[in-house]
């Protein structure tokens, strides 16, 4: 059975950790790995770092992950964008461990 993915991407990286602390701990969801953007117009932005959070689980368990990462991540720098996916296709799997963190 395929398992539902979330995104949400905040800003910066300490709301990030806010934010999934928060998903975290409203729902039974496992988290992949963290990714940033520093995108072009950073000057502009809240802060500078976009990171997004991609959480797994079931459907409505991700749900309540993503709306309670989002609501926490609002109380501080803010939320650029979040969406689910309920049934993630099996050749995005591989996908979902990219990141950028890792890299200069």
């Amino acid at each position: 059975m395929a398992m539902a993915t979330g995104f949400i991407e905040v800003f910066g990286l300490a709301t990030a950790f806010v934010a999934v602390d928060a998903g975290c701990k409203a729902a039974d969801v496992t988290v992949e790995t963290l990714d940033k953007n520093k995108p072009g117009n950073a000057d502009a932005l809240p802060v500078p770092l976009i990171v997004l959070i991609k959480f797994r689980g079931t459907v409505d368990n991700v749900k309540a992950a993503v709306e309670a990462a989002a609501e926490a991540a609002e109380a501080h720098a803010g939320v650029v964008s979040k969406h689910v996916i309920a049934n993630t296709e099996e050749s995005t799997e591989k996908m979902l461990k990219l990141n950028a963190f890792d890299k200069n």
